[in-house]
């Protein structure tokens, strides 16, 4: 009996940086590499969106229509309005998602409106600087970490030029899949040694 696919949400909206969760929702979108989890977008309405580098998207469903238990994880990437309250919806969400120990992994600005929703005020975290954090307001400084991506318990960050890194994290956290498998994964994308490409299809037992 096939085993039921899991659901990742990502949530677009307009001017959101399409690049961001780009290596992770390929990963988790792959059916040839793994098939326990699939993508969906989630928008703040059904209404199209255009990302930023002006691809149009139709989401799946509305923020209002989510919650925890459908979900494996929320991803939220950068984009405008974090830090002006037009996200707040999205906010609010990441938060109920936390609050019941359902993954959240946030890059770039989403991790500044992160930190000005207080969710990072006692969560140790990463971004895209520190400054930008202290901007907010937030109180978290303390637990900020200098390190391109970082995972704390269910919270994932990371900076606006980590989206591997952010990917890695994302799968890790995930268990999507063996140790073996994902180092050779990222191998391969951060290197392109073609050793890694072999290393990984036997880890995934393709071709073998």
């Amino acid at each position: 009996m096939q085993q039921k696919q899991r659901i990742v949400h990502l949530f677009v909206y307009d001017t959101f940086s399409d690049w961001e969760p780009a290596y992770a929702i390929a990963a988790l979108n792959n059916p040839s590499w793994q098939s326990r989890y699939c993508v969906r977008t989630v928008g703040v309405s059904r209404e199209p969106i255009k990302t930023i580098g002006g691809l149009t998207i139709i989401p799946d469903m509305a923020l209002a229509e989510l919650t925890p238990a459908q979900s494996a994880m929320l991803i939220l990437t950068g984009g405008e309005g974090w830090t002006e309250g037009k996200r707040d919806q999205a906010l609010e969400c990441a938060r109920a998602f936390l609050e019941t120990g359902v993954p959240v992994a946030a890059i770039c600005g989403a991790v500044d409106g992160l930190a000005c929703a207080g969710l990072l005020d006692d969560r140790r975290h990463t971004g895209n600087i520190i400054d930008a954090l202290k901007a907010t307001g937030y109180r978290g400084e303390a637990l900020y970490q200098q390190e391109r991506a970082f995972t704390d318990g269910d919270l994932i960050t990371a900076g606006a030029t980590a989206s591997l890194e952010f990917a890695y994290h994302i799968l890790k956290r995930l268990e999507v899949y063996t140790p073996e498998a994902l180092e050779a994964w990222y191998g391969l994308f951060k290197t392109g040694d073609p050793a890694y490409h072999f290393a990984l299809m036997r880890a995934l037992g393709i071709g073998v």
